[in-house]
């Protein structure tokens, strides 16, 4: 149980520090870039502020490249073909590739979120911010990528997301950070692979 809180927090948070800072650092000229696409190619401003549900279900503001128009509904991500029809071209990009999460580093650095663990959720998201309260899946800090992701991110239904949390915030470890960051980038090699088909 020490050696589990010693990493959870104080090991954890001086990775997340580190590798924020380092990724802000080689990041930043594509980061840029990528801020003048999405400006130069719809309208509104470059970042999508959302309020989302952290540690304890307390609420903080997190921060993405815009990746939908600005008139788009605040819909739940399982509502996938809605939230598609309201998807910029450059956005549809960066979803793929996962660069709208990119300015989530900043939360990270701001010590609003870490690295790996359950996805920060919107109200559009209430039964399973219950289910995780329920649960105690909501203790430990949200993530840019987690456990329920790399197990099937959107396709999943609330209570397997839900499950899946308290999976991982049961067992909070370097060995499962380790797997789920290999299980993310295998992840995203698929789906660039099988959307470039």
């Amino acid at each position: 149980m020490e050696k589990k809180y010693m990493y959870e927090r104080v090991i954890k948070r001086l990775l997340d520090v580190t590798f924020a800072i380092l990724l802000l650092l080689v990041l930043i000229i594509p980061m840029l870039t990528i801020a003048i696409i999405v400006k130069a190619t719809s309208k509104g401003p470059v970042l999508f502020v959302q309020e989302r549900f952290g540690k304890n279900s307390r609420k903080f503001n997190l921060l993405k490249f815009r990746s939908m128009q600005v008139n788009a509904p605040l819909v739940s991500n399982q509502s996938f073909d809605m939230v598609q029809a309201h998807v910029t071209p450059f956005g549809k990009v960066m979803r793929e590739l996962s660069l709208d999460e990119l300015p989530q580093v900043l939360n990270v650095l701001l010590g609003q979120m870490s690295f790996i663990g359950p996805r920060p959720l919107a109200e559009s998201d209430l039964r399973v911010i219950e289910l995780r309260r329920q649960t105690g899946a909501d203790r430990v800090k949200p993530g840019i990528t987690g456990w329920a992701q790399v197990n099937g991110r959107n396709n999943l239904d609330d209570e397997h997301k839900a499950a899946f949390d308290k999976e991982y915030s049961d067992d909070v470890s370097f060995k499962n950070d380790v797997k789920i960051v290999v299980l993310t980038i295998v992840n995203v090699i698929a789906r660039t692979v099988i959307n470039a088909d």
